[in-house]
């Protein structure tokens, strides 16, 4: 057995945030979001005391190095398609059973 983990790191640059409080109202349902749709972890991991930027990320495990690949591509894309962020940059790590 053999098992994949998959982590992709967002920095995202938030539009018109003007308060910590107006920063988690649009994390937190982007954070429940992915974890609804694709079953994967996710967690808001740095920038915590700035209110126009945000550390996301998410992690998959799977058996397959490929399903990792894809999920991590598909979360991607979705993060991509929110407006009211700005992707500035994504960092991705795969590890397997010999790291």
């Amino acid at each position: 057995m053999a098992a994949w983990v998959g982590v992709i790191e967002f920095d995202l640059l938030l539009g018109e945030v003007f308060s910590l409080k107006q920063k988690r109202s649009l994390i937190r349902p982007l954070v429940a979001e992915l974890k609804r749709a694709y079953a994967v972890s996710v967690a808001e991991v740095s920038h915590q005391d700035l209110y126009r930027r945000a550390g996301v990320a998410v992690a998959v495990v799977a058996g397959d190095p490929a399903h990792v690949t894809d999920v991590l591509d598909t979360v991607e894309r979705q993060v991509c398609g929110h407006p009211e962020f700005t992707l500035v940059t994504a960092h991705r790590r795969l590890r397997g059973p010999e790291d």
